[in-house]
């Protein structure tokens, strides 16, 4: 990969986006940054350059979303589910139609969503449930293995449980930050990064504390009905973006 001017200035647009919305709503989006990346690079060296920089993030996301916004019941639930469908992915991608878990993810997430806009777009708190969580952390560990996208299964938990806004992206944040942090390894293997890509790794950090702190800016100006809105509108985009995938998969 050549470090032309045009695949540093959409690299760093990429990592700021990713950046700006794990500031914004604890992470769970990178999925629509990857699609910029795509553009100058391949898709397996695309994930393998995001995955040191989504650990930089974290560490930079934690200084905002402290422990007090996590939801520790929530957490305690859904962690063991993402490890074990993180080594469920793993070895699952190997042999799983990803273009099919594309287009079923999406397809549930946009009921999800239909649902709650033709309810009114309200905020119904409903109670906590042990299966539920387990599934969602598991489903969220498989699909950001095979999918590149764990962000719908978890949203699907914790936005019906009425979490305020800073709970529910502070625990977003945390869940993703173990996860990024196992899936790295696994993304570096992958991809074999060469000179060139940690060039542009080392460069993008610049503009990741920018990025965090400007989303986390967004989220301290919007209330809980805003903050609600912009989660089900950006869970759109990113079914939208997995059954783009699915379905082009299977056309080419």
């Amino acid at each position: 990969m050549e470090l032309t001017i045009a695949t540093v200035l959409i690299t760093f647009a990429g990592v700021f986006l990713i950046s700006f919305l794990r500031g914004a709503f604890g992470g769970g989006f990178a999925i629509i940054g990857i699609p910029l990346l795509s553009l100058v690079m391949d898709p397996l060296t695309a994930g393998g350059l995001l995955a040191p920089l989504f650990i930089a993030m974290d560490l930079v996301a934690l200084r905002y979303w402290k422990p007090s916004t996590w939801s520790k019941p929530d957490l305690m639930l859904l962690l063991p589910g993402l490890v074990v469908g993180i080594g469920l992915g793993y070895v699952l991608i190997r042999v799983l139609d990803h273009r099919a878990v594309a287009i079923v993810m999406a397809v549930i997430t946009l009921l999800f969503v239909a649902l709650w806009f033709a309810g009114g777009s309200q905020i119904t708190v409903r109670p906590r449930s042990n299966p539920k969580a387990v599934a969602a952390g598991l489903t969220s560990g498989i699909t950001t293995m095979v999918a590149h996208s764990g962000g719908p299964p978890l949203a699907m938990y914790l936005l019906p449980l009425g979490l305020s806004k800073e709970i529910y992206a502070g625990t977003t944040s945390l869940f993703f930050t173990v996860g990024n942090a196992i899936k790295a390894g696994p993304w570096l293997m992958l991809a074999k990064l060469h000179g060139n890509v940690w060039i542009l790794i080392a460069a993008c950090l610049l503009v990741i504390p920018i990025g965090v702190w400007l989303g986390w800016r967004l989220h301290a100006r919007l209330d809980q009905q805003q903050v609600y809105r912009a989660c089900y509108g950006l869970l759109t985009v990113t079914a939208l973006k997995l059954l783009w995938d699915g379905v082009s998969g299977y056309l080419r």
